[in-house]
């Protein structure tokens, strides 16, 4: 891909956002701002590199990501929401989605994994179901990240050959392959019905994943209320007396690693 954003180009311009992001995040805890991020597209769109992204510098006790697996057989028992709305935040939370109730408009739709029925019945709670979250006070951002077939054909090529990267070629994501316009005749079909005043998608390119980062957490930002918070002031006093140094008896710590 031409014109690919640099790795030095986009570390400098991920480093102010993430302070922001930082500052973001201390708002929340200070107003009890309650923070949903969805993030959905195609297998391989970079969804869990934007999440990292986002959350890198966040405290993890604040900041959580949820990724569920296939559902239970209680859960397919259950409302179709309800294994959702246990992860929702509670007050100075984020929770960023890594896929979410979009599943069901998705991967459940051109997969088989739901019915017609499902799905129809589906898009038409969906926006009610965002409409309660909303009305209570929830800010709630939807994201698709978009790639074209030839960077998802070449992002595939990449899992398979990487070892680091092979456990997130999946046989479900090689059959998906071959449903590239199935899945964009869905996609259309869930903005249509699920794109709201309350509750709006956002595309971003993420052709070039660096840049598509960028593009996302910029947009998000931008759509917060002004979250400039002043960190508390801490000051640290001289150390009464000369730093201890530690001191084993039992046990001793293991020996180093030997780097080649």
């Amino acid at each position: 891909m031409a014109g690919r954003l640099k790795k030095k180009d986009y570390e400098a311009a991920l480093a102010p956002l993430q302070e922001e992001l930082v500052g973001m995040a201390r708002w929340a805890k200070a107003t009890g701002a309650r923070i949903v991020v969805l993030f959905e597209g195609r297998d391989t769109a970079g969804k869990g590199g934007a999440i990292r992204a986002v959350s890198s510098y966040l405290n993890p006790r604040q900041c959580r990501t949820v990724a569920l697996g296939p559902p239970s057989a209680r859960e397919q028992g259950e409302w179709y929401f309800q294994r959702y709305v246990q992860h929702l935040p509670s007050t100075g939370e984020i929770v960023l989605f890594d896929r979410s109730w979009y599943n069901r408009a998705g991967v459940e739709k051109v997969m088989g994994y739901a019915t017609s029925a499902q799905v129809e019945q589906f898009l038409a709670q969906a926006p009610a179901f965002e409409r309660m979250l909303v009305d209570d006070g929830i800010l709630l951002f939807k994201y698709w990240l978009t790639c074209d077939q030839e960077q998802q054909e070449e992002r595939l090529r990449e899992r398979l050959e990487d070892p680091l990267k092979r456990w997130k070629l999946s046989p479900v994501d090689l059959a998906a392959r071959a449903k590239y316009e199935a899945y964009s005749k869905a996609r259309a079909a869930m903005l249509e019905a699920t794109h709201s005043r309350h509750a709006p998608w956002t595309l971003v390119d993420f052709n070039d994943q660096k840049l598509g980062r960028l593009t996302l957490i910029r947009n998000l930002l931008d759509r917060l209320p002004d979250t400039r918070v002043d960190p508390p002031e801490i000051v640290i006093e001289p150390l009464e007396k000369a730093p201890a140094v530690e001191e084993f008896r039992l046990i001793e710590p293991i020996p180093p690693y030997e780097v080649p």
